[in-house]
């Protein structure tokens, strides 16, 4: 977090000119002042050098010798420590402009996520402020490198846009921290989940806001987070330290879509745990090909099953009313039967566009 108002020096000079100036003044050698403050003499010399600091030890010992109190020498070496340390930061920062570069900056802003600038160097700082992170090679290490043996982080080494996934993650976490919630219970999410059909089948134009509140009294965080260019999230399981999340793009904005998404997430939390990190459409090293296919059975029984399917296809011929009589039948939505025929090929694209209803989570639209 940058202060506003704080002042930086141009140039802080280290203790050693002042104390240099001080051992001329009274001619005293450098041998001499060793001698008197009991300090070895390459330690002065080093100090003159302005290869090693004086210490509070020190700073006290020379009180006694040259009559400066020891606070001066203290406060005067804090002031250069931390000029020396903020001039590598800024050199840190203008190395990584590449890095920054590869961000959708732009487009984040947009969502208010970090504030808007064109200034490469600024751009740098927002970034390291929203990751919470003190350089870029932080990031490495975080979502690339994966040094942090922890449920919400795994590799993006080998993903496309890395990048952009990670500032999408990174939301999903600034977001669910503003959110308190009971601890996980998985018998009350199960108990829930003919509720969150029921939403499914009939969606309310408050869907998403009563879906949260289902989720959240099991324990579960239920977030939509809008997706970034280039970025085919879909959506992402992860569990933050106890507390699993559910962070979701709407991304084609159809509800078929969206619902089959939710119950894949929502089947990763019942069946897999807090150890497995699901980024849906996303091609990622820790994937599971299993896990990812048990979830997807999970998501067709909870939305319309195999069996369903194939009483609705037995139909024949197919009428728009059959349809809406069977998504009663099967307390589902229309669009979810229509959605499926589509994507097996039992229809084309072009049927059944009237049952699909359009999907914007942004919070202006959900009231």
């Amino acid at each position: 977090m940058t202060i506003a108002n704080q002042y930086t020096p141009d140039i802080v000079f280290h203790p050693a000119a002042t104390l240099k100036e001080k051992l001329e003044e009274m001619g005293m050698s450098i041998k001499e002042f060793a001698l008197r403050s009991g300090k070895p003499e390459q330690t002065i010399i080093a100090i003159f050098k302005e290869d090693s600091s004086i210490t509070p030890e020190m700073a006290v010992l020379f009180e006694n010798v040259i009559q400066i109190p020891a606070q001066f020498w203290i406060n005067k070496q804090a002031r250069y420590n931390e000029y020396i340390a903020r001039k590598k930061h800024k050199e840190a920062i203008a190395d990584a402009e590449d890095w920054t570069k590869e961000f959708p900056y732009s487009e984040m802003a947009q969502y208010n996520w970090v504030p808007a600038t064109r200034n490469t160097g600024e751009r740098t700082i927002h970034l390291l402020n929203y990751f919470g992170i003190a350089s870029h090679r932080a990031w490495e290490k975080l979502y690339i490198e994966s040094k942090l043996k922890v449920a919400a982080y795994t590799s993006l080494k080998h993903t496309h846009q890395p990048h952009a996934i990670s500032a999408w993650l990174r939301q999903g976490e600034l977001q669910a921290k503003q959110i308190e919630s009971p601890d996980f219970d998985v018998k009350k999410l199960k108990s829930n989940i003919p509720a969150m059909r029921q939403l499914m089948a009939w969606q309310p134009v408050t869907f998403f806001d009563q879906l949260q509140a289902l989720c959240l009294q099991s324990g579960v965080k239920l977030l939509f987070t809008p997706k970034l260019p280039k970025v085919p999230l879909s959506g992402s399981t992860r569990w933050l330290n106890d507390t699993p999340l559910i962070q979701l793009t709407a991304r084609y904005k159809k509800n078929d879509s969206f619902w089959f998404t939710f119950f894949h997430e929502l089947g990763h939390i019942i069946l897999h745990g807090k150890k497995y990190i699901s980024l849906e459409n996303v091609d990622f090293g820790a994937a599971d090909p299993e896990k990812e296919n048990e979830a997807h059975m999970f998501a067709v029984s909870h939305t319309f099953t195999q069996e369903q399917e194939l009483e609705v296809l037995q139909k024949q011929p197919l009428h728009e009313k059959d349809i809406i009589e069977f998504s009663k039948k099967f307390n589902t939505h229309p669009a979810i039967i229509i959605g499926r025929l589509q994507h097996d090929g039992h229809i084309p694209y072009s049927i059944g566009r009237q049952f699909m209803e359009p999907i914007d989570l942004s919070p202006g639209r959900r009231s």
